[in-house]
């Protein structure tokens, strides 16, 4: 390495910052963006809000002074101030911040959970999603420490709520029940609401239990649309045929991939209609725009594209094809502006702004320190699965290092999901950490098997009650072809993932003995077991065919779950779980450690204290980073055992 090549070391990782949550002004001149410490929720660390010029004409500066956790940045109609929430008081509550400068000030005084507010055209009201402040009993029990609970009443229902900016007061909107307010989106000149619910706060059976309304914010008087796709988001408003229309986004089924949905709002029975039916790829997000049609994100293999919507065919259109990742897509008032997250193979994530048919600008600048750093190759690569169909993926080659080098040892690591995709973007983190296993010398496969977006619904529902068999051969093809052209060291094979990346790690080696060394990460060993405990629960009976209460068994489920298969299990394994865990439990991690120690098999098991599903802690990052390269070196690196089989006699 050049002395003047800075290393890539475990604290450049962590100690950045991100940017996210952009929003451009309605008069198209700023954008409004958090930024935050790298890999922790905006909402519980200290992160500020960031104004940048949408021209570029200005270096971008800090609105807010991130004293606080001051989040989820929302515009003024007339672009000259921003509301967003802090936790400044205490509590999350709404601020509003004028671009002229100033203090921010507090507009809410509410003991229950805000969790988003949308200023109205008008700009007498705000729309504010928040639960029910607590009771008198509420606070006794608490008092008392009195915390036993009925399940399903742990939670508290997100209900709609309207600010009256000139007299302080919100009042609860009280046409929809009990329902759980999961998203709002004001129309553009000030009339209803779109709103979309749940029937109750829990995951399961929250998502698959959506409805889509339309509510006047001053009467409370509310029209149903009646009930929606698996996980609906993202509702936009547009006009068409002298009528009002809603746009939504939600799964025709179960994991069966997102569509965007059209809904008249109209007397009679709303009928919606599927706009994106046998498109090639696939939609990940809709952006508002108030003086014309609404605009879409699609993912398209490795790359992103913006599309318009083209209201009298019913159809989207492209725009502009934007190579790697584009996400969070926003929109100024006439649509001629927009912003986003874009990252590229050799860029971090960053805001960017302009015309969505031309080039973007790019406006942050979070991590400098990360620019000198000598990266490893990203190659795209494009291969065949077993039986024709055409897939995708990426390699990192080792830092400095050709394909004439070759071969490497070679880790494969699966993304998350199943609906999930590598696009052609930087890949370094505790949880996708391709470029710092490059830094160490490793080639790195990152496959798009089926079950990923960016190709269509029939190529995201292909796992649907069938995980683990075509998206496991599409991984195994990708593998075999590297080995063939010289790339991997065939005797040198890992595999890794988070998540379902992590079933799919726990699959592998169950059905061969190839890889030397494995990593699962917060992954699946039971299906049944999943569907008892985490928190989607019965929705992830869709990928796995089949749950515990369905008469005696043998099930379906049972032959997708890599504890069936643990006492085949010759690969060392390191299995690393949050402990607090709720989508998949860290009971997953525990049973595939105690069926493992049964069979003798070769493993360690590392829970982290106080981490969910992702881990936010830096220490926990900084560990994980470490112990991963850790973990490879001593199976795959030069020193490395040339017999890996487990130790130990079955039981």
């Amino acid at each position: 390495m050049s002395e003047d090549t800075p290393e890539l070391t475990a604290e450049l990782v962590t100690d950045g910052v991100v940017p996210s949550q952009p929003a451009v002004s309605p008069d198209g001149r700023w954008v409004a963006y958090v930024v935050a410490p790298v890999g922790r929720r905006a909402e519980r660390r200290l992160c500020a809000v960031w104004l940048a010029a949408v021209d570029g004409s200005s270096p971008p500066g800090k609105l807010t002074a991130g004293t606080a956790a001051d989040f989820r940045p929302r515009w003024a109609p007339d672009s000259a101030s921003v509301f967003f929430l802090s936790d400044r008081t205490g509590s999350a509550q709404l601020h509003r911040i004028r671009l002229g400068g100033g203090e921010a000030e507090v507009l809410t005084d509410w003991r229950g959970e805000i969790s988003d507010a949308r200023p109205l055209a008008d700009a007498r009201l705000v729309a504010v999603a928040a639960t029910d402040e607590p009771t008198e009993e509420d606070k006794r029990r608490r008092a008392e420490r009195d915390d036993a609970f009925v399940w399903g009443q742990q939670l508290r229902c997100r209900r709609l709520r309207v600010l009256d900016l000139a007299t302080g007061e919100l009042r609860t909107v009280d046409g929809l029940g009990s329902r759980h307010v999961v998203e709002v989106a004001p129309r553009p000149d000030g009339g209803p609401l779109a709103v979309i619910s749940w029937a109750s706060p829990e995951t399961d059976p929250g998502v698959t239990t959506n409805e889509l309304h339309v509510v006047d914010p001053e009467t409370g008087a509310v029209d149903d649309l009646g009930r929606i796709g698996t996980q609906a988001r993202s509702p936009v408003w547009w006009q068409a045929d002298g009528s009002w229309h809603l746009g939504y986004l939600a799964e025709p089924e179960p994991y069966g991939g997102h569509a965007v949905y059209d809904v008249a709002v109209t007397a009679g029975a709303a009928v919606h209609r599927d706009l994106t039916a046998g498109m090639a790829v696939s939609p990940t997000g809709l952006g508002q725009v108030a003086d014309g049609p609404p605009l879409a994100l699609f993912a398209e293999g490795l790359d992103t594209a913006i599309y318009r919507l083209d209201p009298g065919l019913r159809r989207f259109r492209c725009l502009a094809a934007r190579g790697g990742l584009v996400d969070s897509l926003t929109a100024s008032r006439s649509g001629e502006v927009v912003a986003a997250l874009a990252s590229t193979a050799y860029e971090p994530a960053n805001v960017h702004a302009g015309p969505p048919g031309g080039p973007l600008i790019r406006l942050s600048d979070t991590r400098p320190a990360l620019r000198p750093i000598r990266w490893g190759a990203q190659e795209r690569l494009y291969y065949q699965a077993s039986d024709g169909l055409g897939l995708d993926g990426l390699l990192v080659l080792p830092a400095g290092r050709s394909r004439a080098d070759g071969p490497f040892p070679l880790i494969t690591w699966v993304h998350g999901g199943p609906p999930a995709r590598y696009a052609d973007q930087f890949l370094l983190g505790p949880r996708s950490p391709a470029q710092w296993l490059a830094a160490a010398g490793y080639a790195v496969f990152l496959p798009n098997p089926r079950g990923g977006v960016g190709h269509g619904r029939d190529f995201t529902a292909a796992v649907v009650r069938s995980v683990g068999g075509a998206e496991w051969s599409d991984i195994v093809s990708g593998i075999d072809l590297l080995i063939a052209e010289g790339v991997a060291d065939p005797g040198r094979l890992g595999i890794a993932g988070g998540s379902h990346g992590g079933f799919m790690t726990a699959w592998a080696i169950g059905q061969t003995n190839r890889f030397k060394a494995a990593m699962m990460i917060a992954g699946i060993s039971d299906w049944g077991m999943l569907a008892a405990t985490g928190e989607f629960g019965t929705l992830d009976v869709a990928l796995a065919g089949s749950c515990g209460w369905e008469g005696v068994g043998p099930h379906p489920h049972d032959q997708v779950s890599p504890i069936s298969f643990a006492s085949k299990v010759r690969t060392p394994v390191l299995i690393v779980h949050g402990e607090d865990d709720t989508n998949v439990p860290v009971s997953q991690a525990i049973y595939f450690h105690r069926a493992l120690s049964w069979y003798g098999a070769e493993h360690e098991l590392v829970i982290y204290p106080r981490e969910g599903h992702g881990f936010a802690e830096r220490n926990h990052q900084l560990d994980l980073l470490r112990r991963t390269r850790a973990w490879f070196d001593r199976w795959l690196g030069d020193e490395a055992p040339d017999d890996q089989r487990s130790k130990g006699t079955a039981r």
